[in-house]
C-alpha cells in the first residue's frame, strides 16, 4: 500500500523531501496587487516576535528576582527563629547555672 501523503498527514516531515507546491491553474502567477508586499509585513512580524521575546524574559527576570527575594526573606525568618530559639536555650541555661550557684552557696 504506497500511497502518498495528504497536506494534514505529509509522507515526511522534512521540506526538501516533500513535493514542490505547483499554482492553480486559474491563478496566474504574480496575480498580487502591486501595493501588497509581504516583506514589511514580515519585518513587523519579526520585530513583533522580537518584543514579545523581550516582553517575556523580562517577565522571566522580575519572576525569577521575586523568587530570589522570598527565598531571602524566608532565609531570614528561619534565622531569625534560629537565633531566638539558640537564645530562649542560652537564657534556660544561665537560669539553671544561677541556681545551682545558689545551691552550692546555701549548704
Amino acid at each position: 500500500m504506497n500511497t502518498a501523503g495528504t497536506i494534514d498527514r505529509p509522507l515526511t516531515h522534512d521540506p526538501q523531501k516533500q513535493a514542490p507546491m505547483k499554482p492553480s491553474t486559474h491563478e496566474l502567477a504574480g496575480s498580487a496587487p502591486e501595493d501588497f508586499t509581504t516583506s514589511g509585513a514580515n519585518d513587523s512580524r519579526q520585530n513583533r516576535n522580537r518584543e514579545m521575546q523581550l516582553i517575556q524574559e523580562a517577565l522571566a527576570r522580575a519572576h525569577m528576582q521575586e523568587r530570589r527575594h522570598a527565598a531571602a526573606r524566608e532565609r531570614q525568618a528561619v534565622e531569625l527563629a534560629t537565633a531566638r530559639r539558640m537564645q530562649r536555650r542560652a537564657e534556660r541555661a544561665s537560669m539553671r547555672a544561677r541556681r545551682a550557684l545558689a545551691r552550692a552557696v546555701m549548704q
